[in-house]
Parts: structure tokens; sequence; C-alpha cells
């Protein structure tokens, strides 16, 4: 059984290369560039040969460039207890870093595309995770409002896909896009308050 290049030897300086390997895609990706690894080799000033033991090929690099959090919640320890403010909070957020990603979340969205690719572990639905865990108060309050489904119901409406709509069809500017989905988290929540049980 083979072992991956960066468990052996040397870790910590595979680990500053890793990193610069992935700063260097980042800033490209920022730029509108979709480097390959050459391309991103060179921005770090790494040799081609050394940035193919990190990153295999484009999709690699790519899906390696993506913004990884492992936040359970988006709402601060002081988080309120009114459903609303807590999914404004989670909201703001939530677009906060759709925006600020936006170039690494495109790349991801596309790889998830591709015919026949496998899905990229980055899409594993945390954001609805985290409009759930902003609407957690109503299942004591409102326990005939199906929390998840209604999360599933604000997520389809917000994230990247939501952003590049807006932005790429619609022609909203990002200001613009991210008001709205704002907005249309709430009205789905207000929707599902006073439909009756």
């Amino acid at each position: 059984m083979s072992v991956p290049y960066e468990s052996t030897g040397r870790r910590e300086q595979k680990s500053r290369t890793r990193e610069a390997l992935v700063a260097s895609t980042r800033a490209l990706m920022a730029q509108g560039l979709t480097p390959t690894v050459e391309e991103a080799a060179a921005a770090a000033r790494i040799s081609r040969t050394t940035a193919y033991r990190y990153f295999p090929n484009q999709r690699a690099l790519l899906l390696g460039a993506h913004p990884e959090t492992r936040q359970a919640s988006l709402l601060p320890d002081d988080a309120p207890t009114d459903p609303r403010a807590r999914l404004d909070l989670a909201m703001r957020a939530f677009t906060d870093l759709t925006v600020e990603w936006e170039p690494q979340l495109r790349a991801s969205l596309r790889l998830s595309l591709e015919p026949g690719a496998e899905q990229p572990p980055l899409r594993q639905g945390r954001a609805v995770t985290w409009i759930e865990d902003a609407l957690a108060p109503l299942r004591e309050s409102r326990p005939d409002v199906d929390v998840h489904r209604l999360a599933v119901a604000i997520r389809s409406a917000t994230g990247i896909e939501a952003l590049i709509w807006l932005t790429d069809i619609a022609g909203l500017s990002r200001e613009e896009a991210v008001a709205l989905m704002r907005r249309s988290a709430h009205a789905l929540l207000q929707a599902a308050l006073t439909e009756q049980p």
C-alpha cells in the first residue's frame, strides 16, 4: 500500500508548500482565472514537479483551493432566541462567505457538474445545517413547522447557485443579489410561520 507523499518526512515543510500552492491558486481565482497546476506553481515560485506531487491534476488543485470550514454554526455564542433574528444573523454570515469565496465556489460548482464526475466532498450541505441551527427554536415553539424542509427551501434560494443566477442571468449587482437572497430567506420563514398547522 502506497503512503501519500505529504504523510512522509518533513511534514511541516510539506504543509507550508501545500499552503503556498493553495494560496496562489486562490489568488489567481480571485483574478477570474482557473489556474492549471503549472500556473499555480509558477505563482507560488514552486517547481512544477513539486506541485504535481501535491496536486496531480487541475481538478485536485481546484478542490484543494476550496474554502474549508468546519463551523457547526454561523451564529455568535450570544445569539438571540428569536428565529427571525437568528436567521438574519446566519444569512448575513452565509451571504458574506458566499461573496468572499465566490471564485472558489464557482469552481467547485463547475467541477460538481462535470459529466460522470464524482461529487466533490466539499458539497456536503453544510449551509442547510447552518440554517437549521438558526431555526432551531422553532422545534419547540412551532413543532408544526418542518425545520429541515424549511432550511432546504431557504438554501435553494441562497448560496452560490442563487448568486450566479442573480448576477450572471438577472443582471443584479452583488449587493442587490445578496439583499434579495436575504429577503427571500425571510419571506420563506414568514410563509412557514403563517401557514395553518
